[in-house]
């Protein structure tokens, strides 16, 4: 490895380490909207080809993924095959962690993308989505007429004090339904 190389390497884990996710992704070439939270570096060897929209949250753990690493298999006369695709994310969006985005899908608007989805095709505006491979699984509007009902809000809560104790006080205290057995 080259001295060169090595500069660059500890540039990127300064940077990697030094800003924000939303300023490291862009740095990295990914164009990302306004008001976004992003939580992974796991932009692709080619982030440019990423587009992010407008109130993204993108957690750790997701994957972006802009080539066909398979294609390294084949090759004839003309030599090993390409194929780079591009990702684009719209707004209001959420990707849930350790999920893994495939080359040249698109996420339409209000999409939620359950956790360790991987969306192997493009997902249309208003739906959440999660598996593997990713499904619809819901509906955003309904989710958020659910959550607007049902949720704590920050008016509710208690902001003199601490983090701790101010979660305490509005825990959700209720569990998930246990899982059934299928018939064998």
């Amino acid at each position: 490895m080259s001295l060169v190389s090595i500069f660059k390497l500890l540039k990127d884990y300064y940077l990697r380490f030094s800003k924000t996710g939303v300023d490291y992704a862009r740095y990295k070439g990914v164009k990302v909207g306004n008001d976004c939270r992003i939580f992974t570096t796991s932009l692709g060897t080619e982030p440019w080809l990423i587009s992010i929209g407008n109130k993204v949250t993108v957690t750790s753990g997701v994957r972006f993924l802009t080539h066909d690493g398979s294609t390294w298999l084949f090759n004839d006369e003309k030599g090993r095959r390409e194929l780079f695709k591009r990702v684009k994310v719209g707004n209001n969006v959420f990707i849930g962690i350790n999920s893994i985005i495939m080359p040249g899908v698109v996420i339409e608007d209000k999409v939620i993308v359950a956790a360790g989805s991987v969306v192997t095709k493009s997902v249309p505006s208003g739906v959440i989505v999660g598996g593997n491979p990713a499904r619809i699984i819901g509906d955003y509007k309904k989710h958020e007429e659910n959550i607007l009902k049902n949720c704590v809000s920050r008016q509710e809560m208690d902001f003199s004090k601490d983090y701790r104790p101010r979660v305490e006080e509005v825990v959700d205290t209720s569990t998930k339904n246990y899982m059934k057995k299928q018939p064998s």
